[in-house]
Formats: structure tokens, C-alpha cells, sequence
């Protein structure tokens, strides 16, 4: 059983300045994962921008029936463009929260992208049972900078938030699995996967369509070269990744009932960019033994193998006990698609994935046939 939400088929942002002579004004806004709707009328009251929670709980009663405007930035100097997106986007997961215990209406976040458009990214946020439920958006970044310019010379702006989505009872799913038995050690298994589900502003063919792919071209590369694994090659597609990871949580459940061993489990969830290499969650002799195949990857580019995440969807599998494993890609463009209407097909390049699927069935492979014993 997962989380079922619908986005609504009306989400909006009109700003309506006071100073300003313009007339009344659209943003481009889509509701974050699992808001709340407004009422039918929408919520509208001034805005108050912060970059930061302690920011936030410093205006104390000032933010009382306001919207809160989130604004802090992915930081562009980051070389890694998941740790800019994990320094912003708690201001997404928690923001809401945090709006509401200050005692605002609604709270809009500044889309967690690097690219120069106004695409707005939805993603998940969390709530409390202890705090009021209030409605959540993302903004696009061009008019997240002309919201906060015009906030600079009109503090006292408003802006008229509708949005029309609403959580209905959870509904059953189910992952999808399909595997090569192992023709010595079939009850040990190398998992390789992506994520069924995406969120519904693009096709998801970044996120993750693409690690999907990864998994599935693994077998047929398997079976097109007429190999034999000595240990099971297993392709899963969970489902849920995106606001629950209950997939992730179920196949690990089932695979301690069943008591398989999983040698390794292997995600790709970084998008169909060309491969880097690997990030291993395991223990440091682990990497050192894992080390030794790096020439093998540097011919193609793809031998950087550093101590790292592996994925949210094989984490409870890492957690009995398998080696932890993540695909590791060229980063940069990711967030320009990431979660937003950007991530299409058409975004995807064949040649780049195809790598990633070389790379992922080659390192599945050394697994299967030399192991990483001593």
C-alpha cells in the first residue's frame, strides 16, 4: 500500500503589488508533493521572505497569517550538485512545518534547480500531526528572483495562492522484478535497480526512468552475450521512492522472510548522464578490495570509486547486510530536470545511458565472477 496524492487541476500565484503601480501578476508555481489545498477562495495575505529557519523563528510575530517565501538558493559553487541540493532543500521537506509553527497561511520554496528558467520543481514535503497543515508551492526561479526584487521595494505585496490537491486512501502497488539465476550461487544475489514511480510535472525519464533502463539492460546484456552468472542477477524496479520508499521497504522485508543473501545491491537513481564511476557504502576494506578494479573502469572513463550513498530504495537491503552500491554520473544537469516538466525524454542522451548500463552490467559481472573476497 502506498501514498496516493493528486496535483489538482488548478495551481496558482498571483501577485498583487501595493507600491507598485503594476497591475496584478502570475507566478509560475506547481504544488510541492503531499500539500494540502487552500481553501476554494485561495489564501491570500503579504509575503515574507527568510533563507533560513533560524531567519524564520527570528521574526517571531511579524510572520503571524503571512505567506513565508523560502528563498534560499542552491549554492553554484558547489562542485557536487547534490550537496547544493542537500544544502536547500530542507527549506522544501520541512518548510511547511516550519511556516506553520511561526504562524503563516501558506509557504511558497524557491525551486531546488541550478538551471536559469522558470520551471518550477515539486518534490516532497513532510508534516507533523502536532502542527497545522498549510498549502505548499514551489516557484519557479526567474520569478523567485522578481518576487524577492519586488519584496525589496513593497514589503507590504501580496500574493493569492490556489492550489487544488488532495491525499486520497492508500492504494496497493507492487514492484516489478525479473532476474538471471545464478549457475552456481543462485541464492546469492546482486540486486540492481531504479524506481518505478516519478513525479508528474515531466515523464521522469531522468528520475528514473533511466535507472530502470539501467537495471533491465543489465539481463539483456547478460543474455545477448550468452553469460551465465555464477551468482543471480536480479533487476528490481521499486515503487514509492519518491514519497514513502515503501518499495524499498517491502522487497527488503521479503528478502529477510525469504532468507536470500544479497552479495551487493546496486542503484541508479542519479539520472542518465555519462557514468563516473561508484560510490560504496560499506566499510573501508570493502573499498580497498573494490579498488583493485578501478583500471578496469578508467578506459571508459567510469573508474571513480569513492565511499559513499548507495540509494533510498536498496538502504533497508544495505541494512542486512549487502554491499551498497550507487551509480555515480555526471551531475551537472541534473537539477535542471530534476522533478520538474524539464525531465522528458527528449532530455535524455541515448549514448550517455547506454554507458551507464555498460558500466552497471561490467561491474555486476566482476561481482558475480570474482567477488570481492580477500
Amino acid at each position: 500500500m502506498v501514498p496516493r496524492w493528486e496535483r489538482g487541476p488548478v495551481e496558482s500565484a498571483v501577485v498583487t503589488p501595493f507600491r507598485d503601480r503594476r497591475a496584478p501578476f502570475p507566478l509560475a508555481v506547481c504544488a510541492l508533493g503531499g500539500s494540502v489545498a487552500t481553501p476554494s477562495g485561495g489564501v491570500s495575505a503579504e509575503v515574507v521572505e527568510v533563507r533560513s529557519f533560524e531567519e524564520l523563528r527570528a521574526l517571531g510575530a511579524r510572520v503571524n497569517g503571512k505567506i513565508v517565501f523560502f528563498n534560499r538558493p542552491m549554492d553554484p559553487g558547489v562542485l557536487n550538485t547534490f550537496e547544493a541540493y542537500g544544502g536547500a532543500v530542507d527549506q522544501r521537506s520541512r518548510g511547511a512545518v516550519e511556516a506553520a509553527r511561526a504562524g503563516a497561511r501558506a509557504a511558497l520554496v524557491r525551486s531546488m534547480t541550478l538551471a536559469q528558467d522558470n520551471v518550477p520543481h515539486t518534490g516532497s514535503l513532510s508534516y507533523l500531526d502536532t502542527v497545522p497543515k498549510i498549502p505548499a508551492a514551489a516557484v519557479g526561479i526567474e520569478d523567485a528572483d522578481m518576487l524577492s526584487a519586488l519584496l525589496r521595494r513593497d514589503s507590504r505585496a501580496r500574493v493569492t495562492l490556489t492550489l487544488t490537491c488532495r491525499t486520497l486512501p492508500d492504494a496497493p502497488s507492487a514492484n516489478v522484478i525479473g532476474e538471471i539465476r545464478g549457475r552456481e550461487n543462485p541464492r546469492e544475489i546482486i540486486l540492481v535497480g531504479g524506481h518505478l514511480d516519478c513525479w508528474d510535472k515531466g515523464a521522469g525519464a531522468h528520475d528514473d526512468a533511466a535507472g530502470c533502463v539501467h537495471a533491465i539492460e543489465v539481463l539483456h546484456l547478460f543474455r545477448e552475450l550468452g553469460i551465465v552468472p555464477r551468482c543471480t542477477i536480479r533487476a528490481v524496479m521499486f515503487m514509492n521512492e519518491e514519497n514513502g520508499s515503501r518499495g524499498g521497504a517491502a522487497y527488503a522485508s521479503a528478502a529477510l522472510r525469504d532468507r536470500e543473501r544479497h552479495v551487493a545491491a546496486i542503484e541508479s537513481d542519479r539520472g542518465g548522464f555519462a557514468p563516473r564511476g561508484f560510490t560504496v557504502q560499506a566499510d573501508s576494506s570493502t573499498l580497498e578490495r573494490m579498488l583493485r578494479w578501478k583500471p578496469l573502469f578508467e578506459d571508459i572513463a567510469a573508474g571513480r570509486i569513492v565511499q559513499g550513498y548507495s540509494g533510498v530504495d536498496v538502504l533497508q537491503t544495505v541494512k542486512q547486510g549487502a554491499i551498497g552500491i550507487g551509480l555515480d554520473v555526471g551531475d551537472h544537469r541534473y537539477f535542471d530536470v530534476h522533478h520538474s516538466a524539464n525531465d522528458v525524454v527528449e532530455s535524455v542522451n541515448p549514448r550517455e545511458l547506454e554507458m551507464g548500463a555498460v558500466v552497471t552490467a561490467f561491474l555486476c559481472y566482476l561481482l558475480s565472477e570474482e567477488g570481492l573476497g580477500p
